[in-house]
């Protein structure tokens, strides 16, 4: 049976879709209010946190003809007669759902600086190892969630059915099918790689499985993604002090680089080229410069910073 965290976050889900006047998979919706009665119980909730609040925002802001003339139409194929559209419509709508959500959650957040690892353990059978230069953030009352704020880390999910592991990372949700998978969130975009299981990227969306020796790749600001293969013994290998490139642009071997490492490594303006080879991290500690033989790359002192370039 999902706890009652996962239902809430399965509810707000809902909600959210729900509310937005193109959504058509009502039978899938009306699946999941059926499947439990802590379903309709949770989605009543929220519906109603949602309804107070937008009866604050229309006594408090101004009159508009055209939100009144959309509250009285009805919503075509809605098999919710008391889910208002007006609610839907409305920008107290997602004010409200995240408001209820942060009341019902008791959040922390674990960082780690440059350089450094560290591991947390949420229950049997349940490890998140960060790399360097990441903040997570838990929840003390769910033990199957996570948010990934910025960095990476390897999570080793022990898996169950009824209340998958859930992680969220910036827009879109992860949901763990299986085991072991690495998430990495930065300036460069989103990766996910996995090793053993599987997992459900972007379910209420694209809705990819990611499966066993697979990264899912989409760059930052676009919505579109690739899939590719990936040795599963390379997922999570920067734990071992062990970093591969694969056809990498300048600037995510120095973002990569100074997340393991600690160093200050930046892409030289302007620069252009790819990269590919593997290498250890250790070497570079004692000599930074040790980089550019290792990956074919220039490597220049400015100040503490260490500049790559292709050479």
């Amino acid at each position: 049976m999902a706890s009652d965290g996962t239902i809430r976050e399965q509810a707000l889900d809902w909600a959210v879709r729900t509310g937005d006047p193109a959504f058509a998979d009502w039978d899938a919706f009306m699946l999941w209010l059926e499947a439990d009665p802590a379903h309709a119980r949770a989605y009543d909730d929220v519906t109603a946190s949602v309804a107070e609040a937008s009866e604050l925002v229309a006594l408090s802001g101004p009159a508009n003809d055209d939100v009144a003339e959309h509250r009285a139409q009805p919503r075509a194929r809605s098999r919710r007669g008391w889910m208002s559209s007006a609610i839907a419509a409305s920008l107290a709508l997602v004010g409200a759902f995240w408001l209820f959500q942060g009341e019902s959650r008791d959040l922390y957040t674990v960082q780690t600086a440059l350089g450094e690892t560290r591991a947390v353990t949420l229950d049997a059978g349940t490890r998140i190892e960060l790399a360097g230069g990441t903040a997570v953030t838990f929840d003390r009352k769910d033990h199957r969630f996570a948010r990934l704020d910025s960095g990476q880390a390897l999570f080793t999910v022990r898996h169950d059915a009824s209340d998958p592991f859930e992680v969220t990372v910036g827009d879109r949700r992860l949901v763990d099918i299986g085991t072991v998978f690495d998430v990495r969130s930065d300036g460069e975009g989103l990766s996910v790689a996995v090793s053993e299981g599987a997992v459900q990227y972007d379910p209420g969306g694209a809705d990819v499985r990611v499966s066993p020796g697979e990264i899912l790749r989409r760059r930052a600001g676009a919505s579109d993604y690739t899939l590719s293969k990936v040795e599963p013994a390379r997922v999570g290998e920067w734990r071992e002090g062990r970093l591969t490139f694969e056809i990498a642009s300048l600037d995510d071997v120095a973002a990569q680089l100074r997340r393991a490492t600690g160093i200050d490594y930046a892409a030289a303006p302007g620069s252009a080229g790819t990269v590919s080879g593997s290498i250890l991290v250790a070497p570079l500690r004692k000599d930074p410069a040790a980089i550019g033989p290792l990956l074919g790359l220039s490597v220049r002192p400015q100040g503490k910073r260490w500049v790559i370039g292709s050479t």
